[in-house]
């Protein structure tokens, strides 16, 4: 049974709402929880990053403690603007609206945080190839579309846990909603298993790893 489908059904929704109470109570961003798995993975070259959808510009501040210069693009008028705004204050940052083949090479660090699913999978990642230093890193969080029973027990691990993380992160009840903006939404369409078989075979080497919070991680350092 897809779990993910399986919510929209009546004893689903109940479960569902009382999970989103809980949520809207202990708020967290799936997102911004792997921002710490993204720093803990930084190549030892820390001159250029570049941040592909860098959306509010959480991890574009975030990067710009390491890195000499860190640059972020979005092709989202508004989310460039909110990353400007956040990182006003840091000299070393710079956000574009440049595509991906738009992008000059030279990179040590190409991160993307729920993006990959919008873009064409194996051009995105030759150009995460062409955009690389040697011995640069990718470091990716990204989604997929549960198929196996793997991929639905995971669904339902990250559903379970989701409250439990949230009042671990934010254990303080909130009294409102968050005022940040939205950002574009995609509901992905390859599998886990659809992903794996074309990271394989434009960046060898790489590791692919589900986690919990309905996301995976492909972690590869260029030769």
């Amino acid at each position: 049974m897809d779990i993910r489908r399986a919510a929209q059904g009546r004893l689903g929704r109940r479960a569902s709402d009382a999970l989103r109470r809980l949520n809207d109570r202990h708020p967290w961003s799936h997102n911004d929880a792997f921002h710490e798995w993204i720093i803990t993975r930084l190549p030892s070259r820390r001159v250029e990053a570049l941040d592909v959808g860098c959306g509010r510009g959480q991890l574009l501040s975030v990067l710009s403690e390491h890195f000499t210069h860190v640059h972020g693009t979005d092709i989202d008028e508004s989310m460039r603007r909110a990353s400007m705004a956040r990182c006003a204050g840091l000299t070393n940052v710079t956000v574009g609206a440049e595509r991906l083949e738009e992008v000059a090479s030279g990179a040590d660090l190409v991160t993307m945080v729920a993006v990959l699913h919008h873009l064409d999978l194996a051009g995105a990642l030759q150009q995460v190839r062409r955009l690389l230093n040697s011995g640069g890193r990718f470091l990716c969080v990204g989604l997929a579309r549960p198929e196996s029973t793997v991929d639905r027990l995971w669904d339902a691990a990250s559903m379970l846990t989701n409250p439990i993380i949230g009042f671990m992160r934010h254990p303080w009840v909130a009294t409102q909603p968050s005022a940040a903006a939205p950002f574009p939404v995609k509901d992905p369409k390859l599998t886990f298993t659809q992903i794996r078989v074309v990271v394989d075979e434009e960046l060898p080497g790489a590791k692919m790893r589900r986690h919990l919070g309905f996301r995976h991680t492909i972690e590869w350092t260029k030769p």
